[in-house]
């Protein structure tokens, strides 16, 4: 028998549905389980906790599947979760029979399959696999998902850092059908996206940001705006949508900035409202604040900050930086919608960040609207890590 028995206490987060295990928690390993192997978990009293995937180079050490019940990780286990997440989505607006519609479909813990994400982009399946558990069982997985969706292709972006953390190795590749090359186009609230499947950002792009960039569409009539680390430009799109006075859009990666021109085109928007910006954007903000250039809207949606609790220090003093630089560009009245996705920074943390941001840039300000994650990102009550994006909109008074 694979076992793993936890320190006497460490049973609590199991029973409130806490999908991981660090290896501070278990007391001892039985029957040499190796990576991604199937786990019975004990408490220090023996009593039986549920099944978990064993990762033994990882700090998190087990990976629960099943709370309080026995059973066989297999094809059918896999099935299920699939057809409970296809229908979760469909009771929430997302159907997977939508050509067009782009939604997450696997949330990883949130959803049952722990490290793995699965993003529905049009007729296309954009798989990422971060722990060992489901990389032991990606062929069924990646069979059933096929089955299920009648997608034409589905793509491996199994390339995160977090993988060599775990001992996996990097790989990324089509493993059903065939994806193109070229980024595939999706439809998000009546707009028209471009989408790099193969060699964008994580899966390609940012779906948790829908709502939010909706939001701030409605809010961006007459208003310049500054759209900040703006990848392909999706904030933009809406802001030009909903009738902004010109938008600019800055972010590092010049692939990037040229699927947000043909995304402005594609969707009839006017181009001459749109300056595009090729630029480190800290280096471009204190050009601005050397300028003393102002505008009425800026969003700040930067990459994660903190990547562990050894740099969580580091990371508030990179948010922190960014924030205040932004404040001091803001004209009276003006908004700024700025967000971390980083799960280790805590809403607390980062509304203090904020505050601290606006009380050095000797701007006072008020928070009007928060924003979080959609609902085909959803967050287990049990795992309160799954909340890993949020953000505030605040406004000079």
């Amino acid at each position: 028998m694979k076992a793993i028995e936890l320190k006497a206490g460490r049973e609590k987060s199991a029973l409130r549905y806490h999908p991981w295990i660090f290896s501070g928690a278990v007391d001892n390993v039985q029957g040499d389980p190796q990576l991604g192997d199937t786990v019975e978990v004990y408490s220090y009293r023996g009593d039986f906790l549920g099944l978990a995937a064993y990762s033994p180079k990882s700090q998190i050490r087990g990976r629960f599947w099943t709370y309080g019940e026995r059973g066989n990780i297999d094809r059918d286990f896999f099935s299920e979760i699939l057809d409970r997440a296809i229908a979760a989505r469909k009771s929430r607006g997302f159907n997977i029979a939508d050509k067009e519609n782009a939604f997450r479909l696997v949330n990883a813990e949130n959803d049952g399959i722990p490290g793995c994400i699965i993003d529905k982009y049009a007729e296309y399946y954009s798989v990422e696999i971060l722990a060992a558990g489901p990389e032991v069982h990606r062929e069924v997985i990646y069979e059933l998902l096929a089955e299920k969706t009648g997608c034409k292709g589905i793509y491996e972006r199994c390339d995160g850092d977090v993988r060599v953390k775990e001992g996996l190795k990097l790989r990324t590749g089509a493993v059903f059908g065939e994806v193109p090359d070229e980024p595939v186009e999706i439809k998000e609230n009546g707009i028209s996206f471009l989408v790099d499947i193969k060699n964008g950002h994580k899966t390609g792009y940012y779906l948790d940001q829908r709502d939010a960039r909706r939001r701030i569409g409605e809010l961006a009539a007459g208003k310049k705006m500054l759209n900040c680390f703006c990848y392909t430009g999706g904030f933009g799109l809406y802001a030009l949508r909903g009738g902004a006075e010109h938008v600019y859009q800055v972010d590092v990666s010049k692939d990037a900035l040229k699927i947000a021109k043909e995304a402005i085109m594609r969707n009839k928007l006017p181009t001459a409202k749109a300056t595009h910006v090729e630029a480190d954007v800290f280096q471009y903000l204190r050009r601005c604040r050397d300028k003393a250039e102002t505008f009425d809207f800026i969003v700040l949606d930067p990459p994660k900050f903190v990547e562990s609790k050894d740099n969580l220090n580091k990371g508030a003093r990179g948010y922190k930086d960014i924030n205040l630089l932004a404040m001091k560009l803001l004209a009276e009245g003006g908004m700024l919608a700025t967000f971390s996705c980083s799960g280790l920074m805590e809403m607390p943390l980062f509304q203090k960040i904020i505050a601290d941001a606006a009380a050095d840039a000797g701007r006072r300000v008020q928070i009007i609207e928060r924003f979080g994650q959609p609902a085909d990102h959803p967050v287990a009550t049990g795992f309160p890590e799954g909340q890993y994006l949020k953000g505030l909109l605040v406004q000079v008074i």
